[in-house]
């Protein structure tokens, strides 16, 4: 199976898994007020007035896939259990306000990469050394669609803007060529989550998203497992796999995924 290919059918199983969990959460919330004859917003609601959460977090990411630069494109493969030897520095966050149903999430990432190992397209090359530099952020608007004790299902919409330096360093030395770049650019996306009450103690999150525009595709999922240590504070560790194709009409080319462990906190400032 191609990596095109594979990446459609991880979007298609995910998109499925979101449309199943998000139809059983809506007959969930109308079989409530039926049964009630309350309004759902009435049944174990997260409360109205200003809600906001603050995540930091840690991706232990492995990176798999293209980066080129000038018309030299090489081969990365740094998996997850290679993530300390190629993961240089990073910062991660996020953070969610919401006012009654409406939210406002921003997630922020940035991180520096480096593979001594990866594989030249090229003839001449016998080895080459790569260097990416990412920063990722993602502001959107969304609306609780679902917003019971047990069941919440959340919608929305956003950007999400790249900001991504890639530099490969041809070995033999003597070969000469060390082409670099920094490119900018921005995707629209759209997607979801929800969350399963599955114990007063544990909580089950699935999301995730879609998009492109000045990339060819542009999408992430995840699933995480939290307990809550108490009101304030959640423990969160789970699966989160991204994937971007930019590929503009230029010399650059920036075709990767990244996947691995998530581990984080919820803390519930307000």
């Amino acid at each position: 199976m191609t990596s095109a290919r594979m990446q459609e059918s991880v979007l298609r199983c995910f998109a499925i898994a979101l449309l199943c969990l998000g139809s059983f959460a809506i007959s969930a919330s109308a079989q409530g007020t039926a049964n009630t004859g309350t309004k759902p917003e009435n049944q174990g609601s997260s409360g109205d007035g200003w809600h906001v959460d603050v995540v930091p977090y840690i991706w232990f990411a492995g990176v798999h896939g293209t980066a080129g630069v000038a018309g030299h494109d090489a081969s990365i493969h740094a998996d997850f259990s290679q993530v300390f030897n190629y993961l240089d520095l990073g910062a991660m966050g996020a953070v969610e306000a919401r006012y009654n149903r409406i939210l406002i999430p921003v997630d922020f990432m940035w991180i520096k990469l480096s593979d001594d190992k990866a594989l030249p397209i090229t003839d001449e090359a016998l080895s080459v050394k790569v260097e990416l530099r990412q920063t990722i952020l993602t502001p959107g608007i969304g609306y609780r669609i679902v917003d019971h004790e047990k069941v919440k299902v959340d919608g929305f919409m956003g950007a999400r803007y790249w900001h991504v330096y890639n530099s490969l360093k041809l070995q033999p030395e003597s070969l000469g060529i060390n082409p670099s770049k920094t490119v900018n650019w921005a995707d629209a996306v759209a997607g979801g989550k929800i969350t399963l009450l599955v114990s007063p103690k544990v909580v089950l999150t699935i999301g995730g998203d879609a998009g492109g525009g000045t990339a060819r595709s542009d999408y992430e999922a995840y699933g995480l497992l939290g307990f809550r240590l108490s009101k304030k504070w959640l423990l969160q560790a789970g699966y989160r796999y991204m994937s971007v194709n930019y590929r503009p009409p230029s010399t650059f080319v920036y075709d990767v995924s990244q996947d691995g462990l998530v581990l984080g906190a919820t803390w519930s400032v307000k």
